[in-house]
């Protein structure tokens, strides 16, 4: 089961991270303008909050540090990404983030597993 979370959680995370990167690049050379307002937030806050998930929760879940709480922000952007972002688009645009929202959803539920630093710090 633990070397099952470990896969799951470097997979996802790493993916996640690929699209985290290009958000943290837009954040930081000022490409908030090209990224959707949502909720009413404004562009900025909506990409800050996108960049905080995909990009710092996803190198959390890499290690296996604050593992349940990472996975909250990463479950929420892909349910708003899914259900907000594409609520009009067909189900194959939807598909992806529903899938990433499912590996998150039981990483919440399971937590890291024995080859994480959430279990490393926990021993001692």
């Amino acid at each position: 089961m633990s070397a099952a979370l470990l896969i799951l959680r470097l997979i996802a995370g790493a993916f996640m991270l690929t699209h985290g990167w290009g958000k943290f690049q837009m954040l930081t050379g000022d490409g908030s303008n090209h990224f959707p307002s949502v909720l009413g937030m404004g562009s900025t806050a909506s990409l800050t909050l996108a960049v905080l998930a995909e990009f710092f929760a996803s190198i959390l879940l890499i290690f296996g540090l604050a593992t349940r709480i990472a996975a909250i922000p990463l479950l929420i952007t892909m349910l708003v990404a899914a259900l907000v972002i594409h609520s009009a688009d067909p189900f194959s645009a939807k598909e992806l983030p529903l899938m990433y929202s499912t590996i998150y959803l039981v990483i919440l539920i399971l937590g890291a597993g024995r080859y994480s630093l959430d279990r490393m710090i926990s021993k001692k």
